[in-house]
């Protein structure tokens, strides 16, 4: 559920203004929404330092978090802008050595061609009376050099030859002259070597600096606290003598405020958020309903605190999506099987946390919900003709109503859901209309994709849905023939658009024939190299990469279609727009 908010408003004298903030952060229930721009000297000094810290926690990031776990934390003896200015230029250093190495690697790819040669050489043969000139000829037009000229080819690229013309005189041809380098291939190779250990010793100095890195993020973390305190108190609203903090707390800590109110003699304005006001959303649900709480993070979703929380439906109807878009018991004895080693190695390493508790909850939760539509078509790793639960489920056509059905329903879910919290407004009936036409929709579906007739009940579900729409989308007593415009408008607006969206869930079925057909391509070619020991690793290589292919494609058409169905679809029915911003408290 979306946690009922309270706009609060904390007034105290000027002079303690820095006190009054301290304590408020230590209670840590309420979310600022600043009265001026929060800014300040202060907080742009400190806005550097974070990225002065930022820029050298992203140079000791190159090392690996492997390693960097192998080596001991130092501590900052003295200040640590010196150890952070000179962890950025080393980590400036090692660009400038990359950036050397790429040029000299690209000079010698383009020299190896020409030999060892460079412009001192060439100097030094015109001092002894030699004239030599690289050239790029083209291969046709080699005997045209002058007689006097010796001519070697030492390469061609297509139609185009490298060459050196030799002569006792200063010469000039009309082919294309090639400069020769300051630098020949050994120099230049030399330099290379030079570059590389200089890079290895930056290097392995930035990896010994990597100690440093929890008490950089910790220092960091300080910063970043004192810019929030900072902000506050320079966001707070002034009036002469009074300075006051405004923003947001859940219902049931508005007495937990006050009591803090009454001990430190602050003014308290308690109330109620205006419809105008940018609330934040908190949401409290069930230990299930939590359970999708990694997916809406991942995706950065939060529902606008007018809007409603539908995580609950979403898991359902997720989970639900989840088995038959993977449809393979085989694969989600692996899903889960992957949960479980991932739970003892996050153990392991003191990384499990309530959040990925939660993450790898969810990801029992939909293994099993594979296993169970696996079992129901008998798919285990492909189909080997094992015995189906449910047989039905086998037919195209079958799997593909169902599907329909399975969209009229979750979009009915969320027109229900609007229906009750508008009850008792005769706004209802509009979204009863709605439900009417996405049964329509599942009956036209049908016809259209299957063939199916279409029935009488059909008819009567269109007329009365387009009815309702019309009449109660925004009924007007006092205008009854301006709110049936608005309908007509609504109704001419969406009606094809419900038809789509049910048909769209068609996508359960082909995503989910595409899984299998993977699956049982790659048991076929596994299957096709004979007997033997060869055929036999063979066949284990194919089945190991060919699953493992299929396991991580099915994760990918999961967040692209079955969350689709959820993001897009169902909130669309259901207005819900994605546009809250998370409830993030001012604590320490």
């Amino acid at each position: 559920m979306i946690v009922p908010m309270k706009k609060a408003t904390v007034i105290f004298q000027s002079k303690d203004a820095e006190a009054t903030i301290a304590a408020l952060r230590k209670l840590g229930v309420m979310q600022v929404e600043h009265q001026n721009l929060p800014e300040s000297r202060d907080i742009s000094g400190l806005l550097e330092k974070v990225a002065l810290i930022n820029s050298s926690l992203d140079v000791l990031n190159k090392v690996s978090m492997a390693e960097r776990k192998t080596r001991p934390q130092r501590q900052m003896s003295g200040d640590w802008m010196a150890v952070a200015t000179g962890i950025i230029e080393m980590g400036r250093r090692q660009e400038q050595l990359e950036l050397s190495a790429r040029n000299i690697i690209g000079q010698i790819a383009e020299w190896e061609r020409w030999g060892d040669i460079d412009q001192n050489q060439v100097k030094s043969l015109i001092d002894q009376g030699i004239y030599l000139k690289l050239y790029q000829v083209p291969v046709k037009e080699i005997g045209k050099f002058p007689d006097d000229v010796v001519v070697r080819t030492l390469g061609t690229a297509g139609d185009i030859a490298n060459v050196v013309g030799i002569s006792r005189r200063q010469f000039e041809c009309d082919f294309q002259e090639v400069i020769p380098p300051e630098q020949g291939l050994s120099a230049l190779r030399s330099r290379l070597d030079e570059n590389n250990r200089n890079a290895e010793i930056i290097a392995s100095e930035i990896a010994s600096s990597a100690g440093y890195y929890d008490s950089l993020s910790e220092v960091n973390r300080k910063l970043e606290k004192e810019i929030e305190f900072q902000q506050v108190l320079a966001g707070m609203g002034n009036d002469g003598a009074l300075s006051y903090v405004t923003g947001y707390i859940p219902f049931d800590r508005a007495d937990h405020l006050i009591g803090e109110a009454k001990t430190n003699r602050w003014g308290i304005l308690i109330a109620e958020p205006s419809f105008e006001d940018n609330v934040p959303t908190l949401l409290r649900n069930s230990r299930w309903a939590e359970l999708i709480k990694p997916v809406l993070g991942l995706l950065g979703l939060t529902p606008g605190y007018h809007e409603m929380d539908i995580s609950m439906v979403f898991l359902v109807f997720f989970s639900i999506f989840f088995g038959i878009l993977i449809g393979d018991a085989g694969y989600g004895l692996a899903y889960i099987g992957i949960a479980f080693l991932l739970s003892i190695w996050l153990k392991k390493k003191m990384m499990m946390d309530r959040e990925m508790k939660t993450a790898v909850s969810l990801f029992y939760l939909l293994g099993l919900s594979t296993v169970i539509w696996g079992l129901l078509t008998g798919t285990f790793f492909g189909q080997w003709g094992l015995p189906a639960l449910v047989p039905q489920l086998n037919d195209a056509a079958f799997v593909t109503s169902l599907c329909f059905f399975l969209g009229a329903l979750h979009l009915s879910v969320a027109h229900s859901w609007r229906a009750l919290l508008k009850f008792p407004s005769l706004n209802v009936l509009a979204d009863i209309g709605y439900i009417c036409i996405l049964w329509m929709a599942f009956f036209l579906a049908r016809t259209l994709i299957l063939g199916e007739p279409f029935p009488a009940l059909g008819m009567w579900l269109v007329a009365g849905g387009i009815i309702l729409v019309i009449l109660f989308t925004n009924p007007r007593r006092s205008n009854i023939l301006r709110g049936i415009g608005e309908g007509m408008g609504t109704i001419a607006l969406s009606f094809m658009s419900n038809i789509t969206d049910v048909i769209s869930y068609i996508r359960l079925f082909a995503v989910g024939m595409a899984t299998l057909a993977v699956a049982n391509t790659t048991n076929y070619l596994a299957s096709g190299f004979g007997s033997g020991v060869v055929a036999l690793v063979v066949g284990a290589v194919i089945l190991l990469s060919g699953h493992s292919l299929n396991l991580i494609l099915g994760l990918m058409s999961v967040l692209v279609h079955g969350v689709r169905l959820n993001v897009l679809e169902f909130s669309g029915h259901a207005n819900v727009t994605w546009s809250g911003t998370a409830f993030n408290p001012f604590r320490e």
